[in-house]
């Protein structure tokens, strides 16, 4: 038997989606209060929503909180353009989509935790 340090298997399979991308395209973004879900037929296109969260969300993990920086990490950060298939919205769009959706972003950072939380109980219970 080896004395080398195992990491987990790459078969467990787990209830909270190991990806930012998987958790917030599996979220109902209309219903947690976003705008913008459903484009207008008039006008220049906007960003998905689902876009502009994965990066907001990718700054609070990572504790970036400046749009301009967060605007520079979409075109030099390889992480951030995978996530975002390399679409770069300027800072203005990325401050403007916090500020008016600032409830939808606090409904799915509640989901998220509640997700969370359920996920640890069910470990724990199960485990006794």
């Amino acid at each position: 038997m080896s004395r080398n340090i195992k990491g987990s298997s790459r078969f467990q399979v787990t209830l909270f989606p190991e990806m930012l991308d998987d958790f917030v395209d599996g979220l109902d973004l209309e219903n947690l209060g976003f705008k913008g879900v459903q484009s207008k037929a008039t006008g220049r296109p906007g960003y998905h929503p689902a876009i502009l969260l994965k990066i907001c969300s990718y700054g609070y993990l990572n504790r970036i909180q400046s749009s301009r920086c967060l605007e520079r990490e979409t075109q030099r950060n390889v992480e951030l353009m995978w996530l975002t298939e390399r679409l770069s919205p300027d800072f203005k769009t990325i401050a403007g989509f916090r500020k008016d959706n600032h409830r939808g972003i606090k409904s799915t950072y509640k989901t998220f935790v509640h997700l969370f939380t359920t996920e640890i109980m069910l470990k724990i219970f199960t485990c006794r």
